[in-house]
């Protein structure tokens, strides 16, 4: 199914105004419902051949496996997940073995990861699949929160209940993953998925934003531009920058704009579930 007319999508990365080069990595295909955004770590450029790696796998990968899956609905897989869902865990695992085998084979590329966030729009529906700090946001009827879970140092210590967020912040270092794509054979892949409604907003983002930028005031922000998706992305990225612009910004911006194929009634309940 064509999703171009159903999304409207935004996608923006700056270097920011500390970084020689961006290591950030993007790619979004409103027709498939996909949408990509990856924060490379490593030496000299390392980074940004993972997250470059990890984009471009996993979205090869997610055609193959579309186009095997076709119109299924969401409740075809296995676990109670859809089809669609354990594509994109499926996809990311993959995308971890590539990275991880690129390392090995290049010595100024050893120790090189990425983050991960996977968004696949699909009967009205998102699934989503991440690894590392970079982030999920949905603004639903002026409401926004979270969607996904860092996996970072200081995330763990809050779980711990060593500290609470803001200890947390001012006493633990920001940039301190705890999981990531091609460090290890293997990884841990979190996925989770909801259904959508016309007039929502999700943002994905790196941490160059969030890091710079608290939650209060980017949904401030989304709120205040919401009708104009680029000049919400823009003045994001402008206030990132304008704090310090420690590191590359990236910002994806998807508006729901009208439903898209629901397949059986399990999906509408879940679309009543969620609706509030």
């Amino acid at each position: 199914m064509n999703l171009s007319d159903k999304l409207e999508i935004v996608n923006l990365s700056d270097v920011g105004k500390r970084r020689p080069h961006n290591e950030d990595s993007t790619l979004t295909d409103a027709r498939l419902g996909l949408v990509l955004l990856a924060d490379g770590m490593g030496g000299y450029k390392a980074g940004e051949v993972a997250s470059a790696i990890a984009v471009t796998s996993i979205y090869d990968e997610i055609r193959t496996r579309l186009k095997a899956i076709g119109n299924a609905g969401r409740d075809a897989g296995e676990n109670g997940h859809s089809l669609q869902l354990e594509a994109v865990r499926q996809a990311i695992n993959h995308s971890n073995s590539e990275i991880y085998r690129a390392a090995q084979r290049d010595a100024q590329c050893h120790g090189m990861g990425t983050t991960i966030i996977v968004a696949l729009f699909h009967n009205n529906a998102i699934a989503i699949g991440h690894v590392g700090d970079s982030r999920v946001y949905r603004l639903r009827n002026n409401l926004f929160r979270q969607v996904t879970k860092d996996h970072s140092l200081i995330q763990e210590l809050i779980d711990r209940g060593l500290y609470t967020p803001e200890e947390a912040a001012k006493n633990t270092p920001r940039n301190l993953v705890t999981r990531a794509l091609g460090i290890d054979e293997s990884v841990k892949v979190d996925v989770a998925e909801e259904a959508v409604l016309p007039g929502d907003i999700y943002l994905l983002c790196s941490d160059g934003l969030n890091d710079m930028v608290d939650d209060e005031e980017i949904h401030l922000t989304l709120s205040k531009y919401s009708a104009n998706l680029v000049q919400a992305g823009e003045e994001l990225v402008r206030l990132a920058n304008a704090k310090g612009g420690k590191d590359n910004t990236s910002v994806i911006l998807i508006r729901i704009r009208e439903e898209f194929s629901a397949s059986g009634g399990s999906l509408r309940k879940l679309i009543s579930r969620f609706k509030r």
